[in-house]
């Protein structure tokens, strides 16, 4: 009887300690930004790269926003992201948005490097500075395989 009421005791307690994981997953994956006033810009990439919602915003590698959104854009298929920032944050206008990767293999997130101009971008003003995310793949493969826009090697005269 004992033994029993333990396994209960055990089992509601990992249950307990397993829904205190998720929710802080959830919580903690969302990472909503500290307390404040954010603004929305929008950056646009040639390719965006595994880019996604949630994604982090960095400012001399300082958490400062997140992505909100990446959508096509149907007039010359490139892809725009939403980005939320800080409102205390104030990008020059000649600032550039970069798609980066942290780790070899890691997540992908939107590296700005302001720029020295004296006016800055307004809410909803659209970064056009941009260094789309490295195709790690093709990278490879080119590596692997050759370039495929080598020409072929013509056999030596006799």
């Amino acid at each position: 009887m004992i033994s029993k009421r333990l396994e209960l005791l055990v089992g509601g307690f990992l249950l307990l300690g397993l829904a205190a994981v998720a929710y802080l997953t959830v919580k903690l994956g969302a990472g909503s930004l500290p307390a404040g006033d954010t603004y929305v810009i929008e950056a646009r990439f040639t390719n965006s790269g595994g880019l996604h919602p949630g994604s982090s915003v960095l400012v001399a590698g300082v958490p400062t926003g997140r992505v909100e959104a990446v959508r096509i854009d149907p007039a010359d298929y490139s892809a725009i992201a939403t980005l939320r920032l800080a409102s205390a944050l104030r990008l020059p206008t000649d600032s550039m948005a970069s798609i980066k990767t942290s780790g070899l293999i890691g997540d992908k997130y939107v590296s700005l490097s302001p720029g020295a101009d004296e006016n800055y971008l307004q809410p909803g003003a659209r970064i056009t500075m941009t260094e789309s995310a490295v195709d790690l793949e093709s990278l490879i493969g080119k590596m692997a395989f050759g370039s495929t826009d080598k020409e072929p090697e013509k056999p030596a005269a006799p």
